[in-house]
Parts: C-alpha cells; structure tokens; sequence
C-alpha cells in the first residue's frame, strides 16, 4: 500500500505540473500563469522551474526525509513540479510525465529503505544521532504564535503571549505531575506543548481579528479573477484524487508536509504533529488562496489541511475520505475564503508571519539540532564542523538555505567520521 500511494502521488502530481493546473511551489505559480497566458515559453518555464526548484530538492527535501526516515513532502512535489513543467504538454508528454513522476515517488521510497540498510554496514551506523537533529523543534514550536505577534503587532504584545503560552505549558505539567485530570480512575494527561501553542494561536487570531479594513478600500478579488476561480473549479477531481492519496499517506506515517510535524511524527507525537500542521495551515491559506485566484494555478496539498486530517484520521481509510472531502471544500470555497481575508487584513497578514516566524524558530532549532547530532556522531569536531559551516555558508551568501545547514551539515559529518573511521584515524565513539 505504502509504494502504491507514493507511486500514485508522484504520477498524479506531475500530472498536474503538465496540464499547468497545480505546482508545489509557491514562486512557480505566477509563472506557469505567464506560460499559459503565452507570454513565456514551455521550454524558459520548464528551465525556471528546475532553477527553482532543484536546490530545495537536494538541499532542503532530501535531507530532511533522510534524517527522521520519513518523506518530507517537498522531496517529491518539487520534483514532479520538474518533472510535469519540462515535458511537453501533448498527448504524449501526460502520460510521459505521469511514469517518471510515478518512477520518480517510487525511487524515493526505494531509496530511503536503501540508505536505512545501507547505514547500518557502514563502519560507523550515524542515522541514530541524526535523530536528534529534530529534538529541539519538537519542543520549540510552541514559541512561533509569540514571534508571529511580535513581528505583526509589536514586541511588547510578543512577549505577553510568550509569557502567557509559558505560564499555560507549566500549568499543564502540574496538572499532569499531580493527575489532576483522573476520570474512573484514569488520568487524562494533557499535552503541554499543544496547549502553549493553542493559547499563542488564540492570542494570534484575536489580535488579527481587530484589523479591519477600511470602509470603501475593499476590492473583491474572486469577482476580478472569475474565470481563474472556474478553472480551478473544472478541475476539482484531481485535486479530490490526490488529496486523498496525500491524507492516505500522511496517516501511514510515510509523508509529512513541513520539518516540524515530520520531527513529531518520528518521535511518535502524532497528536502534537497534527496540532502543528493545523497551525501550519492557517499560515499558508492566505498565500495558497490568492496565489490561486490571481493565477488559476492551485497548489496539489492546497491549503495543506489535508496533512491535519491524515494525522487526526483513525485509520488510512478514513484519512483517504477526509482527505477527498476536505480539498474538495476548500476549492469550492476559494471565492468566500478571499472575500473573508479582504474584510479581515489583519488575518490576511497573519500567513506572511506565521510564515517568517515559522522559518525563523525553524532555522535556529534545527542549527541546535543539526549540531547535537554531530557532535554525537564525532565528539567536539561536530560542533566546530557546524559552526564553521554556519558562518561560511552566511560568507558565502547563504547558497544553502538557514534551515538546512543543520542537517546537511549533520550528514556530512558523518560522512567524514565513517572515512576517518575507515582511516583508523578515529575511535568509534558511543552512538544514542
């Protein structure tokens, strides 16, 4: 089941790159706009979209499936976004497209249970260190609602909602230290990083919610856009199809859709996976709605509620159904959503935050991360490995993004370890 869905999803979304119907990523999708409105060529978009593409892939995707032995989303849908935009869209492009990207999903299955086995007859196995690559974003993103406010409103109301979520995490430890919460003799145990990050969310909504617009400034952009809305519309069943497939794969632990609910999700935290992929969420569906109106190009995880529903479902079945629903109700209610952040701005502006203070705790927590893994795997030459890494990369204009140099950086210290090993330059040191 597990090859079938991944092999379905790479097919299927590379479908859709092809037909110009639906891309991964966010930057792409005025472009495809450009191309179908003929003022850019299939051949400069295919190029442009494996420019922008590509390093997310090996820089961003791949090393994050690697380290939590999940498929982080971005590996596969950047990639069929290549693979869909770079053959030709004719009658035997499609189907051309459909096998690669089904190939392509199947490789990196294939692959991952490859790399598993192959650590472990490498001199020195480091895939159990690299597992602490994720420990601090686990406990950490409850810290994000606090900046978003901080970066949207002001400092001062940052730091009250920082200090409140803190407050309200410590008071569910207590709760849970003393069974508080016991019903015919079972203790209900609260998690204490949710409800930090469910009081910072509240927090974040009924600040944005006081941001109305201005009386006559309104501009109604399903009505402008009418005919981008329709087409997204006509093609509602493929979105069904794939979201469907996604939830599917969500719910069987094989895919996660950002950093911080993959690092949950290895960890077992399945619940806490879901409360962070909802947030998540609410972040993303300002841009993925008016990226779409604008263009008529949607997103094939669109609002990404279907990860939230494939972590919440009880079973793989249930989650395909939810997953089928759930993209198939955001598409019908794209016009009402944009109408609904043109009357609330300060909601509107919220994604761009959540966004922005997402990727910044993610950067940091994953730098922390990225050099406890190496320095178990190389004791004292892993942080120094890191931090000269950290600063070079930044010399050097950042051509790895922040939020990998932790994870790459962990990797390739183990790669270096296992040839000083090999060497017998090296001791092997204890592994976690």
């Amino acid at each position: 089941m597990e090859m079938t869905l991944i092999v379905l999803i790479g097919a299927v979304a590379a479908v859709l790159a092809n037909m110009n119907i639906a891309v991964f990523n966010d930057g792409l999708r005025p472009i495809v706009s450009e191309h179908t409105e003929g003022r850019l060529t299939r051949r400069d978009l295919a190029f442009t979209a494996f420019a922008m593409s590509f390093g997310l892939v090996i820089g961003f995707g791949i090393p994050f499936t690697l380290t939590a032995s999940i498929i982080l989303i971005h590996s596969i849908l950047l990639g069929t976004d290549i693979i869909g935009l770079m053959t030709p869209k004719n009658k035997w492009g499609t189907p051309v497209a459909a096998i690669i990207g089904g190939a392509y999903g199947a490789g990196l299955l294939v692959g991952l249970e490859g790399f598993v086995k192959l650590f472990e007859k490498l001199p020195l196995n480091f895939l159990p260190a690299m597992g602490q690559v994720g420990a601090p974003v686990v406990v950490t993103f409850m810290a994000f609602p606090a900046l978003a406010v901080a970066f949207q409103f002001s400092v001062k109301k940052g730091l009250l909602t920082f200090i409140v979520s803190a407050l309200v995490r410590q008071l569910a430890v207590f709760v849970n230290e003393n069974k508080f919460l016991t019903f015919s003799d079972t203790a209900v145990t609260l998690n204490q990083e949710g409800m930090a990050l469910i009081t910072g969310m509240i927090f974040l909504l009924v600040f944005a919610m006081k941001e109305k617009k201005e009386e006559g400034t309104s501009i109604d952009l399903a009505a402008i856009f009418s005919d981008k809305v329709a087409k997204i519309r006509k093609n509602v069943v493929f979105f069904m199809i794939i979201g469907g497939l996604i939830a599917a794969a969500t719910n069987l632990a094989i895919m996660a859709g950002d950093p911080i609910s993959l690092n949950l999700l290895a960890d077992g935290k399945e619940t806490d996976a879901g409360i962070a992929a909802a947030a998540r969420a609410l972040g993303f569906i300002p841009l993925i709605a008016s990226t779409a109106i604008a263009t008529g190009v949607y997103s094939p995880v669109g609002f990404t509620l279907i990860f939230v529903v494939g972590l919440f479902s009880p079973n793989v079945w249930v989650a395909l159904l939810a997953g089928v629903i759930v993209i198939f109700l955001e598409v019908m209610l794209l016009a009402t959503i944009a109408r609904f952040l043109d009357k609330y701005p300060g909601i509107r502006n919220s994604g761009e935050n959540i966004r922005n203070a997402m990727s910044k705790l993610l950067e940091v927590a994953l730098l922390i991360g990225g050099a406890n893994a190496a320095n178990a795997i190389a004791p004292g030459f892993g942080f120094f490995f890191i931090a000269g890494t950290y600063l070079l990369n930044e010399a050097a204009g950042r051509p790895i993004v922040r939020m990998a140099v932790g994870p790459v950086g962990a990797i390739l210290v183990g790669i270096i370890a296992n040839i000083l090993v090999a060497m017998g330059i090296m001791a092997i040191p204890p592994q976690p």
